[in-house]
């Protein structure tokens, strides 16, 4: 049989270090939680251009229906906002899995002084929104201009 000496100090470090090891196996469980939710909150990605008669701004969306996307004109703005709902269920014989995300996002985006807010037209098609902003005609004005002087 092995004798070993009483010390009340290693056994109160061996609880110390039971702690420890609980304290970062929770914090490792909470750190995986936090990344896999942070999968499905979105900013959705954006393409601008400009165009001879008109401004195109395209916004990568998928898996969001067109009834879930606004486009409103907001004072000097033109605001793209909505909600991504994604439900996946799985039913097997003996097993039943439902996991639902939900996120919405909104983006918005200053409007130039000499565009058309009347004629402003949204599309949506297989996960693309394209917003087509059309100029307004601007009467050409020459570029120079002599001053008689008097």
């Amino acid at each position: 049989m092995f004798v070993a000496r009483y010390r009340p100090k290693n056994q109160f470090n061996d609880l110390l270090r039971g702690f420890d090891l609980l304290n970062s196996m929770l914090n490792n469980m909470e750190t995986s939680n936090r990344v896999k939710e942070s999968e499905y909150d979105f900013t959705p990605a954006v393409n601008t251009r400009e165009g001879k008669h008109a401004y195109h701004i395209e916004v990568d969306l998928p898996g969001v229906k067109k009834e879930d996307i606004k486009v409103d004109i907001k004072e000097d703005r033109i605001v793209i906002s909505g909600e991504k709902k994604i439900k996946e269920e799985l039913n097997e014989e003996n097993y039943y899995k439902v996991e639902s995300f939900y996120g919405t996002f909104k983006r918005s985006f200053a409007l130039p002084e000499s565009v058309d807010t009347e004629n402003i037209h949204a599309e949506s098609d297989n996960g693309v929104l394209e917003v087509t902003i059309p100029k307004l005609d601007k009467p050409e004005v020459e570029k120079t201009k002599r001053i008689k002087v008097k």
